[in-house]
């Protein structure tokens, strides 16, 4: 076990040690943060390393507990240090760590995302990747025998996720047609000018051999063996529900106000679609007037090139417009690449952060559906704007930034869903008071993504707790959310792309308290700038708020309140 800090040491002393005792048991970390250290291992999910993971946490609490601050940027690492360990350690001790399973971001996908993350531009680097590759049947295992573990004590994801992992696992096996990702990602040692020695060679094809073997067999062990073990049922209840949420938000909310307020939220946007579609379509539905949008040359783009083309043109302007206007971008955080994300995984758009060097710069990724030519912009927009700038790349790239401000764990460890999606949804209603969805079929499209969040909250919280759906919604009044209901209503009641709907539904049922986040961070953030604009008056500065709070890195959503009430 690595050594911790003493308890004399500080609240930045002690966190930054804690992220370099955790990224060298979690290699998987320390490729994704930029780390040196285990760069061709692949992390322990075993009950063993799972185990050693939670003890350096509840050490490292211990620790910050103990430690007086020695001014005010301590006292705020400590509330955020102490409040996202201690709900760590709660999943731990619930036993919702080692059975960790689901369609988006468990184990199974991290696996074989960290080759993503992997530079490939000299043939040290390919070896590297090959040496990785060569770990992952090990791997594995271990990630079976945690899975197994937590089965024995009755803890296994609903057979929905279990099935649908499964699935991921044949396409990345290149069991479901095709080859399989990793035959592809070792092709590339060939391409962009890098040229292998023969022995690298069959190092890296012996390699994804090995790891697309592995990956088939872990789908052969998901519907053979754990499938057997599933709960059919999808909801997980309130109190399983409530501790993830928490762990989402960063606070204890109420569950009753929290599912009001997003119909209320709901039926407000949907209202103002309304009148946009009045001006784009006289007489038609949403969905009509969707359908209208998607078939108008002004908003098509051709081929996954053509989309990658777009949004990277789109995210440089947005930099380059935002500039020493509304934000101070330092010359670090000018650089966002946009790429097309390796099929298999679910449909939608996401961000990774940059390097502490800035060498890898931040990404956002389209996820699309391997098959699709045609995509249409006007419901893009506003995504790009979201996981770019002045949404998460703003967000996350600042706090790295900051290493005279924040330590390590604040500025590359820490992510809190409410924080973050929260200020990334912001981010587009912000773009909107700054003018740049004037056009009324991309801000329907903003609406419609704000539309689909509030759906989020809803059928989120109503499918887990099986709540009953309000009178007065029009939508099956009376009844108890299901599943099906919950796809249903998000398949008539928005207009969002119906392959993309389809995820959804699976990924809120395995991610239970993550959708709501967005609206719930959302609300806070324009709170909060209310609450700053009332208190200074003509004083106030909305470029310095932003500054001021980025600049504070994440934090859970009770922490934020109160240090956003000081600005």
């Amino acid at each position: 076990m690595p050594g911790m800090a003493s308890s004399s040491a500080g609240v930045h002393d002690i966190s930054n040690r804690f992220v370099i005792d955790y990224v060298a048991l979690d290699p998987l970390a320390a490729t994704q943060l930029g780390l040196p250290g285990g760069e061709d291992q692949l992390t322990d999910y075993s009950p063993e390393g799972h185990a050693a993971r939670h003890e350096l946490e509840v050490r490292a609490i211990r620790e910050v507990s103990a430690a007086e601050p020695a001014d005010k940027s301590e006292s705020d690492a400590k509330a955020v240090f102490l409040e996202r360990g201690s709900v760590s350690v709660d999943l731990y001790e619930a036993g919702r760590v080692e059975s960790d399973l689901n369609v988006l971001a468990s184990p199974v996908q991290s696996l074989r995302e960290i080759f993503d993350h992997m530079p490939t531009d000299t043939p040290e680097q390919w070896a590297v990747v090959a040496r990785r590759l060569a770990a992952m049947p090990d791997a594995v295992t271990k990630l079976r025998a945690g899975l197994s573990y937590a089965a024995d004590k009755g803890r296994v994801s609903a057979l929905r996720q279990v099935t649908k992992v499964a699935d991921q696992c044949d396409t990345w096996s290149g069991r479901r047609g095709g080859r399989s990702f990793f035959a592809n990602l070792v092709e590339g040692a060939q391409k962009g000018g890098t040229q292998v020695d023969a022995a690298l060679r069959t190092d890296l094809e012996k390699g994804a051999t090995a790891a697309a073997e592995a990956y088939g067999d872990l789908a052969a062990f998901l519907r053979d063996d754990l499938a057997a073990k599933a709960p059919v049922k999808d909801a997980v209840g309130e109190e399983a529900y409530r501790l993830a949420s928490r762990y989402f938000v960063g606070s204890r909310l109420d569950l009753a106000e929290a599912y009001e307020w997003g119909w209320e939220e709901f039926t407000r946007i949907e209202s103002e679609m309304k009148q946009i579609v009045g001006r784009i379509k006289p007489g038609a539905t949403l969905a009509e007037a969707a359908a209208a949008l998607d078939a108008d040359p002004r908003y098509l783009v051709q081929g996954q090139a053509g989309l990658q083309s777009w949004m990277q043109q789109l995210s440089d302007k947005a930099l380059l417009d935002l500039r020493d206007v509304h934000f101070e971008l330092p010359d670090e955080l000018m650089r966002l690449e946009c790429r097309i994300a390796p099929p298999g995984g679910g449909v939608g758009a996401y961000y990774s952060g940059p390097t502490p060097d800035f060498s890898r710069p931040g990404r956002m990724w389209w996820s699309v559906p391997a098959d699709r030519e045609t995509f249409s912009t006007w419901r893009e927009l506003t995504t790009v704007y979201h996981e770019g700038v002045p949404g998460h790349h703003l967000q996350v790239a600042t706090a790295v930034y900051n290493s005279d401000k924040l330590n390590d764990f604040q500025r590359l460890f820490c992510w809190v869903s409410g924080h973050g999606e929260g200020w990334a949804l912001y981010a587009e209603r912000l773009m909107r008071e700054l003018g740049y969805l004037d056009d009324d079929g991309n801000l329907l499209g903003m609406l419609d993504a704000h539309l689909f969040r509030a759906a989020r909250v809803i059928i989120d919280i109503g499918m887990h707790l099986e709540l009953e759906i309000p009178k007065g919604t029009g939508f099956h009044e009376g009844e108890r959310w299901t599943p099906e209901l919950g796809l249903e209503f998000m398949l008539t009641r928005t207009i969002t792309d119906p392959s993309h709907v389809h995820d959804e539904i699976d990924r809120y049922l395995g991610w239970p308290g993550q959708a709501p986040s967005y609206k719930i961070g959302e609300r806070l953030w324009l709170a909060a700038r209310d609450d700053a604009r009332t208190r200074h008056g003509s004083a106030f500065d909305l470029k310095r708020f932003h500054k001021e709070a980025l600049e504070m890195g994440a934090m859970g959503l009770d922490t934020l309140r109160e240090r956003l009430a000081e600005l």
